[in-house]
């Protein structure tokens, strides 16, 4: 018995599945098989009615992306009346000899009562319901289909790029810009449907004013031929049978034009049309008051019809006495509570504002770098330093939160990192930045400055002397570049402030969707969630990226056994990780110049070290001379620069025990400086000792 409904419901979606290709079977149906008058007469009514359910439809509906069927269901209307026009015209032909109701009562009683059976009147009267429709309406309705598919088409690209600077910006979500992005295809899908659609209303029109002029000719000579009918009588019969038949297909093409006309001018809203009409047209105090004084003065004038006009008059003057009595009496019942809202409010946790993981805070010259209506062009580069670093780090990078602070002076721009600013520099608006590389052949006027990235010589020029720039060896950017491009290495220098719980979750749920009994077994049976983002927080202090997250999960299960020390456990994956740490490194270089530790040096700062821990897996930390310190830190920069100015990346090589600590001491003063243990050089690499540090 449970099984009933669902074989019901299977019954119905099977019969719903059959709806249109019977359809399809009907009109063919219709072409082909001769239809009694009685068929005639049920069709026609029901054309009728049909098109006037779509006209209702166009007018109470919201927004026209709510009727997206509209066009698909033009289509089949349209073929409904012109398989009913083929059919009717058979009859006509086949059986109008015996009199104006050969075809059904439908047709005789336009042919007949509508035009009072005389078929000059009909002739006169169809001519006009085709002008109509078709010089006025269809054409007016398919060329604003036209432009707008047109319009509608060409303002996509803008709409992207302004729903993905909210969505850079933070005002959106990503399902609020799926949602978007997905209005402003139907949108465009459904422009460009009515644009062809109307070319099927258009072809109606057309077609019904052959039709007419076929049936009337053809008619009269089946009757005059086959039928003895004197040409009278002829013209009697088969003209108003062709009216008749020509006003029930007119009328339905005309409700139907005048539905496309409807929906392709109306503006979004969520309002129906007759809701917009009457608040937009009726609903201004002043409208109504001056025409019922101005229809007053009509009505009394003599000789005019003075009741028509003063009756109106009244009327419109009742209505602006409504009007202004609606909008006159919401201020008074909400004075009350106006005076209750001036009362402070009781504080909330929505008072307290979350912080940003990262914020961009512009003066109010430089609002016009992030103005969504100036092109967006700091909001998309701001979106491509996101998509590169979340590539390059293997973690998703929260959205950019850009806002503009009157604090700050009217050139300069703050980096807020989890609500701390961290950087803040000043640029101007109307110039470009050369920046001095090192080498360059003269020099420049302009503001003299600093590149706030990479701290280098740099000159604020004027746009036009950019190209003289470039020719003296100068890298000239634009104010936009400056900022994306110190945004992108303040995000990267801080990536491990910006990971935290949710985004380790992440990327352990992705390396789950391939292995998941691997991150069962790590987290948190073998290692706790915290010393995990402690981890990978290291690794990302260390400049290692998150990309290979499936061989740090391995590792770090591997290892999690033997030792839950954060230090242990990063050392082992970086020995796990390498092959790509170097490649990262050195790129394709056959060799892999390094600095090393004079052996006297390395075996005094292993012997500074205190003791291991009781489980043997740490050890603490080293217990050396500043004086020491400080020289070793010297001749580490010396070597460095000596490195760096042979065009090669400065690399120390280490025991793996003074690997951690030499990585502190070089993260902040020699940000340049890699420092690798010797087991995390891959076997098969080349080692080229360039220098001892003694």
């Amino acid at each position: 018995m449970n099984k009933l409904p669902d074989f019901i419901s299977l019954i119905q979606a099977s019969i719903r599945g059959l709806g249109a290709p019977v359809l399809l079977m009907m009109l063919l149906a219709m072409m082909i098989l001769p239809l009694p008058p009685l068929a005639l007469d049920a069709l026609f009514s029901f054309n009728i009615a049909l098109s006037l359910v779509i006209v209702l439809a166009v007018v109470y509906v919201g927004r026209p992306l709510e009727l997206s069927v509209f066009p698909t269901v033009l289509l089949v209307v349209t073929l409904l009346r012109l398989a009913l026009n083929i059919a009717s015209t058979r009859v006509v032909l086949l059986e109008g000899h015996t009199g104006t109701g050969a075809a059904g009562k439908v047709i005789e009683a336009f042919g007949d009562f509508v035009v009072g059976g005389n078929y000059a009147v009909g002739l006169v009267v169809f001519a006009i319901l085709v002008i109509i429709n078709f010089v006025v309406v269809t054409k007016g309705a398919g060329r604003i289909s036209e432009v707008t598919a047109r319009f509608t088409l060409d303002a996509m690209p803008g709409k992207q790029m302004a729903i993905d600077a909210d969505l850079n910006a933070g005002v959106i979500t990503q399902e609020e810009a799926k949602t978007r992005r997905q209005d402003i295809r139907e949108e465009a899908d459904f422009y460009g449907s009515m644009d062809g659609a109307s070319k099927f209303v258009r072809g109606d029109a057309v077609a019904g004013i052959l039709i007419l002029f076929i049936n009337i000719i053809g008619g009269v000579a089946v009757g005059m031929a086959q039928h003895d009918l004197t040409l009278s009588v002829a013209m009697h019969n088969y003209t108003l049978l062709t009216i008749g038949d020509g006003l029930v297909a007119q009328i339905p093409s005309l409700l139907l034009s005048s539905s496309v006309a409807i929906i392709v001018t109306r503006v979004s809203s969520m309002q129906n049309l007759g809701d917009q009409v009457v608040g937009q047209l009726f609903g201004h105090t002043q409208v109504l008051a001056i025409t019922g004084g101005i229809l007053t003065v009509l009505g009394l004038i003599p000789g005019m019809p003075n009741f028509a006009f003063l009756t109106l008059a009244a009327l419109c003057g009742g209505g602006a006495y409504l009007v202004h009595k609606r909008d006159s009496a919401p201020a008074v019942e909400e004075q009350p509570e106006q005076q209750a809202s001036s009362e402070p409010a009781e504080l909330g946790w929505q008072d307290i504002p979350q912080v940003d993981a990262i914020g961009l805070e512009v003066g109010y010259r430089l609002i016009p770098l992030v103005d969504r209506n100036g092109g967006n062009e700091l909001l998309n580069r701001i979106k491509g330093v996101r998509k590169k670093i979340s590539q390059q780090i293997g973690f998703l990078v929260q959205p950019v939160h850009v806002r503009d602070n009157l604090e700050l002076s009217p050139n300069t721009y703050r980096v807020v990192i989890m609500g701390v600013p961290v950087a803040e520099a000043e640029v101007h608006i109307d110039r470009d930045l050369a920046i001095n590389p090192g080498q360059v052949f003269g020099k420049l006027a302009g503001i003299p400055t600093k590149d706030p990235a990479f701290d280098l010589e740099a000159v604020w020029i004027e746009p036009a002397h950019r190209e003289h720039a470039q020719t003296l060896g100068y890298t000239v950017v634009d104010t936009s570049t400056v900022v994306a491009t110190h945004l992108s290495k303040l995000i990267q220098h801080h990536a491990s402030d910006l990971f935290g719980n949710q985004e380790a979750q992440q990327l352990l749920d992705r390396v789950a969707e391939t292995s998941p009994k691997l991150v069962e077994d790590l987290v948190p049976k073998s290692l706790p969630m915290s010393v995990l983002l402690k981890v990978l927080q290291s690794l990302l202090n260390e400049k290692i990226p998150l990309r290979n997250m499936h061989k740090i999960v391995e590792t770090l299960a591997a290892t999690a056994t033997h030792s839950q020390d954060p230090d242990t456990l990063v050392g082992q994956v970086r020995i796990a990780l390498g092959r790509s740490i170097v490649q990262q490194i050195s790129g394709l270089r056959e060799e892999l110049p390094v600095l090393t530790l004079d052996p006297e040096l390395a075996q005094l700062l292993q012997n500074s070290l205190q003791t291991p821990s009781a489980d043997g897996s740490s050890y603490g930390g080293p217990g050396f001379e500043p004086d020491l310190v400080e020289r070793v830190h010297s001749a580490l920069k010396d070597g460095a620069k000596r490195q760096e100015a042979a065009g090669e990346t400065p690399v120390l090589l280490v025991e793996p025990r003074l690997r951690s600590w030499f990585a502190r001491l070089a993260r902040h003063s020699l940000p340049n400086l890699n420092v690798l243990a010797f087991n995390e050089v891959p076997d098969d690499k080349p080692i080229r000792m360039v220098a001892t540090v003694g």
